[in-house]
């Protein structure tokens, strides 16, 4: 999935920058509101037009810096994918959802605009610091906004999550085995 990239020179352009830390700063926001959404009767559709925004707010805003692939989207999806279900047979039993078409799909929606937003716009704009930042930040960022819906003892597995997923996006120069990856992590939540 090409992305597009917004480079001014060597340096980012100072307004460029203000915009897109804005633009994660409201991201960010709207997740953390997230929990706030939900009980109500009209709960999916809140959700899904706060992840809709969210993934339109990824793909509008102009990413600063440039991502090379080391491996083969296929094979970095893979990897992840069996990094999750290794995980999942570690961790146990997984909190108790419902498991209706309209969740399963609401969780797929989730994870593929989470990863535009994370790991396109956020790794993006911390690329131009080096992969170690982008990678260990856009992590952190995911772990932190997931503390008021999951808690605080679900960070240490939402940050694994986010390294593993910040590391597929390293790897692969791109989003899609990050999303693919996240999109089966949310199934598999829900279905075991």
């Amino acid at each position: 999935m090409s992305e597009p990239r917004v480079v001014h020179g060597d340096r980012p352009d100072r307004t460029a920058a203000v915009a897109l830390w804005t633009v994660v700063g409201a991201g960010c926001a709207l997740l953390v509101v997230r929990p706030s959404l939900v009980g109500r009767p009209w709960t999916p559709g809140a959700l899904l037009g706060c992840y809709v925004v969210l993934g339109l707010i990824a793909v509008l805003a102009p990413v600063p810096g440039r991502s090379r692939r080391w491996i083969g989207p296929v094979v970095v999806t893979i990897a992840g994918v069996a990094g999750v279900l290794i995980a999942a047979s570690v961790l146990g039993p997984s909190f108790p959802l419902p498991r209706t078409a309209q969740i399963l799909a609401l969780n797929g929606v989730a994870a593929v605009a989470e990863e535009l937003f994370f790991r396109r716009l956020v790794f993006g704009g911390l690329l131009r610091f080096g992969a170690v930042v982008a990678i260990g930040g856009s992590a952190l960022v995911f772990a932190l906004v997931h503390v008021p819906i999951y808690g605080l003892g679900a960070l240490p597995v939402d940050l694994g999550a986010g390294l593993l997923f910040s590391w597929q996006r390293w790897a692969s120069g791109g989003w899609g085995a990050s999303a693919a990856t996240h999109v089966f992590a949310n199934l598999l939540a829900v279905l075991r």
